[in-house]
């Protein structure tokens, strides 16, 4: 199908809006050594409907994924790798509404310990904004929903197992 000058238009401003902003004041990845930097066929960045990328693209179940060896441009990282470990969740009123992003648990140090992380109020607003931007396009809308959704059965399938 292609990018559609709304999408292209979208992906702009949301990189611009997260081209300086970090969920910390300082480099996040000298905690757990870049882990989230490091991908392989099977656990690339998740990449938005038509969202354009200069990294290796994998597609595995369905999805695009991009796949970085550990070293990038950081004006060149996807969305997916901007926000995290965040995700924007669209609420029932249309708005956006930020969390940490549970799936990060296995990778990031922030997500097991995000209790007691003073995360960057700028980087929330800023992903926040950029989720906002994505609801504005019907596919990148019914993305963030499929993706949340698959967040929560993921959690509630956690919380069967952990309460035994």
């Amino acid at each position: 199908m292609g990018m559609t000058r709304k999408q292209q238009r979208i992906y702009q401003k949301a990189f611009r809006l997260l081209r300086d902003a970090t969920p910390l004041r300082t480099d996040c990845g000298v905690l757990c050594g870049r882990r989230c930097c490091k991908g392989d066929d099977e656990t690339g960045m998740l990449l938005f409907p038509e969202e354009p990328t200069v990294l290796r693209v994998v597609e595995t179940g369905g999805r695009r994924l991009a796949v970085c060896g550990g070293v990038c441009n950081r004006n060149e990282r996807p969305l997916s790798c901007r926000i995290f470990p965040f995700f924007p969740f669209v609420k029932a009123d249309g708005g956006v509404d930020v969390r940490i992003d549970p799936r990060g648990k296995g990778v990031c140090p922030l997500v097991r310990q995000s209790q007691d992380v003073l995360f960057s109020h700028r980087f929330l607003h800023r992903v926040r904004r950029v989720g906002q931007q994505l609801c504005r396009d019907g596919e990148c809308r019914a993305c963030l929903w499929r993706i949340q959704q698959e967040i929560a059965q993921q959690q509630a399938f956690e919380a069967h197992f952990s309460a035994k």
